[in-house]
């Protein structure tokens, strides 16, 4: 409801409708209402435009409260009745009545719908409709109307003298209570005290909750349906809940909630509500004729003609909607041919099953026009369906745009009155699922009420008075999984190192090897220098490096090993052989040691990746400690030991050199190689980054595909289901038929027969598929053919008397086979038994004879007369007594007969 009217809203209206015999209706009802309800009341009924009606004064004997007779702009007040008069419909306008006049018009007039929507839109919670005895179907449409709006319906029960309108509305499922006036009445009453539709003082008094107390009620419902509430927005959602609170007469939530837990159905019923189904054909006629001029000429321009326009109504409750914009496209395709498809979702299921069928009351299909009846709805009783064409076309099934995969390659999605249900964090979710949804150049087309917010990214504005928008270039990333996804199958990463199986093999070769040197500490390692495992005591030559863990050789050598182990370690991959360093020096916690290393390639075994051995080998001399090498030292060494010192530190810095100069060339390649490399990786990243985009919207495409798969699926089976109850029925009605009836296609051939049709006509199986006329029957009828053309080309029912060999005899009925399209496709023959009557009919023509006979040959002058003295017969006697001519006397009055000799009053 707008807030802005509820400060002129702060009281309930009641609007009753009635026509023919309202005025016990009205009488009743007000009878037993008190003048203090706080409500008003709003009488509308069917009345003659031309004479003035009394039905104000009548009314007011009935009831304490005052009666006024409305004229225009009366301001509406509580506890006061307010009738209409004759020859205008009714509205009502802040807390004001209007008056029009009523247009001329071939349709019967709707007063009650009129001021019943006026009503709905104008006070929504507050508002009440009840309609009262009356032909035809006046007041559905409008209770519907309040029903959306969040008001409470009644209609009359059994009690009506006539019970056209209630029976309608009842029908069209708009009605929450169904009863007698006076205990309409008694209801008025209580809801007039309850906190749902009191004004706003009382309202803050009686206030049930807030709106933490909804919780358990919404959890409820959540796990009854599997349906998600809480992103709705809260003042919707507690009306409505609060609103079958007051219909269950609970006084508070958790009572209700007590109810819920111990009624299921009460689930199901406050789901309904909470779904808040609004729809009708053709709503809002001119976004369906901008539509028709503006979107689909587009949507087809340059369109492959086989190529299936599709397109996803939303929301579609019972199908209204998507039924509308399938006949909108069949009026636009013309004579063409326009291959398209029509998703409609909705979460309601009761309301798809009756959107699949494609039935609906007659109330329902006011505003369409004739010509759209004619042409695309097939009469039925009370009411009309859909023309199989259209239903073919549309697809139905049950989908929750939040939580469901969207369809896909969709050019047209309407989505009206849904968003302004939702959350802003909800709505931010729904409008990229259309975005995926929708085709290059598509259109969103959104309620009255509603826009993209911030979104303006995605969608750039067509029709801001229409609310259609158009797909803007680009992807909104939509993060949704797949429904019913199998679990992740992808290997779990492998610890840092790990050898697999098929590498255990140089772990014993290398044991071997140990084992004949006396096992020394030592490491075994692979290509890139990284420990695969450690053997013995390595902690003196090994520690492990700050930071980040690692097992790379080089990163936990200690200081002075580095430089040591790179160099053996490299000459030995390029000698493929057993490398030695003697004497390298190194610092541990104890100062410089010595060292020698040994690194042994490990054979290549089992096609394993090829290993090193690195060996430690202890140097028994002691450690030289730093700063105890002084002049004197030097000076006490023989000058021998002292020159190899110098030969072997030259060697080593010679080696050094020789070992720089290598790794700056190495270095220089490796920079060339790593920038090449860099190169091939960033574009090899793009190319992934390219290809894991492509299959993302692959994914998001074969979900998509796939949810539309299971929603054809479902509504494939519930086609079957609907096909097998109709053959199952035909089925048992053919069985149970004590009639023989024969279906003939169009070219006169068997398709179906009664066992009744095989017994008297000597029908068998294989007589299916046959011409009807090229059967013998066992019946005379050589006009067959004939009938049957007759009733196949005119759609006329054709019938005549045979008999069968046996002399009885039967009404043969050719009557035409009508489809649901009311094409004639064939007829059907069906045999009645009218022996007995067909006897009695001949034994009383004998004895009309013979007893005619009897009146010809009596000698003496005989006249028959009926009740008007009119000539049935006479004998010849009469005749030739006096001179009358048969011709003229038989259907004349006696009196008239001869020369007037019978005018004898006296006879």
């Amino acid at each position: 409801m707008n807030p802005s009217k509820n400060s002129v809203a702060s009281f309930p209206i009641v609007g009753v409708g009635a026509s023919a015999g309202g005025l016990e209706a009205f009488t009743a009802l007000l009878k037993a209402l008190p003048m203090d309800t706080g409500m008003a009341f709003v009488l509308v009924q069917h009345l003659d435009p031309v004479h003035e009606s009394s039905l104000t004064e009548i009314l007011a004997r009935a009831t304490p409260m005052q009666v006024r007779e409305i004229t225009n702009g009366l301001r509406i007040r509580p506890n006061e009745v307010f009738v209409i008069p004759g020859g205008v419909e009714l509205t009502i306008h802040d807390n004001a009545l209007r008056l029009v006049p009523r247009k001329k018009s071939r349709v019967p007039p709707r007063p009650i719908d009129v001021f019943f929507k006026s009503l709905g839109e104008e006070r929504g919670e507050q508002s009440v409709g009840v309609v009262l005895s009356g032909t035809a179907t006046d007041g559905t449409l409008g209770l519907q109307c309040i029903k959306e709006h969040g008001g409470i319906t009644f209609a009359q029960d059994e009690s009506a003298a006539y019970d056209g309108m209630p029976h309608s509305a009842i029908a069209a499922g708009v009605v929450d209570m169904v009863m007698a006036p006076d205990a309409i009445a008694q209801e008025l009453v209580r809801l007039s005290r309850s906190s749902y539709i009191a004004p706003p003082a009382a309202a803050a008094e009686n206030k049930p909750g807030n709106a933490t107390e909804f919780r358990p009620v919404l959890a409820l419902v959540r796990q009854g349906t599997g349906v998600d509430f809480s992103g709705y927005k809260p003042s919707t959602i507690q009306r409505r809940i609060m609103r079958r609170v007051l219909l269950n007469k609970q006084g508070s939530l958790v009572e209700y909630a007590g109810l819920l837990r111990e009624k299921p159905a009460e689930v199901q019923a406050l789901y309904q509500d909470l779904l808040i189904n609004v729809t009708e054909f053709f709503r809002n006629p001119e976004t369906f004729a901008s539509l028709k001029s503006k979107v689909f000429a587009r949507l087809l321009h340059e369109r492959d003609p086989d190529d299936t326009l599709r397109i996803w109504v939303v929301g579609c409750s019972t199908g209204q909607e998507v039924y509308s914009l399938a006949m909108s496209l069949f009026e636009f395709a013309g004579e063409r041919r326009l291959p398209f498809r029509i998703f409609g979702t909705d979460l309601n299921e009761k309301a798809l099953e009756q959107a699949r069928a494609g039935y609906y009351p007659k109330a329902l299909l006011h505003d369409v026009s004739a010509e759209r009846l004619r042409r695309f709805f097939v009469e039925t009783d009370g009411g009309y369906q859909v023309q199989k064409k259209l239903r073919e076309a549309c697809v139905f099934a049950r989908h929750n745009v939040v939580t469901d995969p969207p369809f896909s390659r969709i050019d047209l999605i309407s989505c009206r009155n849904l968003l302004i249900y939702l959350e802003p964090n909800l709505q931010k979710k729904v409008l990229p699922l259309f975005h995926y949804a929708l085709r290059r150049g598509g259109y969103l087309l959104l309620g009255a009420s509603e826009n993209i917010g911030t979104l303006s990214n995605l969608f750039a504005c067509r029709d801001t008075r229409r609310k259609l928008y158009v797909r803007k270039p680009g992807s909104a990333h939509v993060p949704f999984t797949f429904t019913g996804q199998l679990p992740d199958r992808q290997p779990a990463a492998r610890p840092a190192l790990e050898l697999p199986a098929t590498k255990l093999d140089p772990q014993r070769e290398a044991d071997r090897l140990l084992l004949a040197r006396f096992t020394p500490p030592g490491v075994l390692i692979n290509g890139d220098l990284d420990i695969l495992q450690f053997r013995g005591e390595t902690g003196r030559y090994l520690q492990p490096a700050p930071g980040r863990p690692t097992h790379n050789l080089l990163k936990m050598a200690r200081s002075g090993l580095v430089l040591p182990l790179r160099q053996v370690v490299e000459r030995a991959r390029k000698e493929s052989g057993r490398v030695r360093a003697d004497l390298v020096r190194f610092r541990s916690g104890k100062g410089q040691q010595l060292v020698n290393i040994e690194v042994l390639p490990v054979p290549n075994l089992a096609g394993a990746d090829r290993c090193w051995l690195v060996l430690f080998e202890t140097v028994t001399t002691p450690p030289v400690k730093p700063g105890k090498a002084g002049a004197t030292g030097r000076a006490s060494r023989p000058a021998a030991a002292e020159q190899r010192e110098v030969a072997r530190l030259q060697g080593e810095l010679d080696e050094l050199k020789e070992y720089l100069q290598a790794v700056i060339e190495q270095h220089d390649a490796a920079n060339e190689e790593l920038q090449a490399t860099g190169e091939e990786m960033q574009s090899s990243n793009e190319e992934l980054q390219s290809i894991n985009e492509e299959l993302e919207t692959s994914k998001e495409e074969l979900q998509a595909t796939n949810e539309e798969m299971a929603t054809v699926n479902e509504e494939l089976n519930n086609r079957s289901r609907e096909t097998a109850r109709l053959n199952d029925d035909l089925n048992n009605l053919v069985r149970s038929a004590a009639i023989p009836i024969v279906i003939v296609g169009a070219d006169f051939r068997v398709r179906r027969f009664t066992p009744m049709a095989a017994e008297a006509l000597k029908l068998s199986g294989s007589d299916i598929g046959r011409p009807v006329t090229e059967l013998d029957l066992g019946i005379d009828v050589p006009e067959l053919a004939t009938m049957l053309a007759t009733a196949v080309a005119t759609g006329t029912l054709g019938q005549r008397e045979v008999q069968d060999r046996q002399g009885r005899w039967y009404l043969l009925r050719v009557h035409p086979y009508r489809t649901m399209e009311n094409h004639i496709e064939g007829a059907v023959l069906a045999l009645v038994d009218v022996d007995t009557l067909k006897r009695r009919e001949l034994e009383l023509k004998e004895a009309r004879d013979y007893a005619e006979s009897i009146l010809r040959t009596t000698p003496d002058p005989l006249l028959v007369l009926d009740a008007e003295l009119r000539v049935e017969t006479a004998n010849e006697a009469f005749y030739n007594t006096f001179q009358i001519n048969p011709d003229e006397a038989i259907g004349r009055r006696v009196y008239e007969l001869g020369n007037g000799q019978w005018n004898i009053p006296r006879l």
